[in-house]
């Protein structure tokens, strides 16, 4: 069994990866600052887009193929992989346009934390029957 979906969306994660980190590039470039984040505002927050989606997205991919490779519902695995995605994508826009609360940031944060714990419960749930 070849994990096709866990490949469609640990490629889309891996192109969203590269934006993330591409947007980094430009924030560094505008504020001259090679290394560190100096006191750019601009600069951590993006530093913080790119590492935060770093922190997530491994945990999330390892758990949507282990559930892959059990035989989870694929309609469900692309459920969890869709919301995973935008969710990741509302995180970075809401974080990246302010260091504060936002819509996207707090329902970005959510829905990340859900995709990741009907994961872990559904490869728990898997392993056990």
């Amino acid at each position: 069994m070849t994990p096709a979906i866990t490949a469609l969306y640990a490629g889309l994660l891996g192109l969203l990866y590269i934006a993330l980190g591409g947007f980094v590039v430009a924030q560094r470039r505008r504020a001259r600052i090679g290394l560190g984040m100096g006191s750019d505002p601009a600069l951590e927050r993006s530093v913080r887009v790119h590492g935060n989606f770093a922190e997530y997205a491994p945990l999330f991919l390892v758990l949507l193929l282990v559930a892959e490779l059990a035989g989870a519902a694929g309609t469900l695995l692309h459920l969890l992989g869709a919301a995973f995605l935008l969710a990741r994508i509302g995180h970075a826009f809401g974080l990246a346009r302010s260091s504060g609360t936002s819509a996207g940031r707090f329902v970005g944060t959510l829905v990340t934390w859900v995709a990741i714990v009907v994961l872990a419960v559904m490869n728990i749930w898997l392993a056990l029957a």
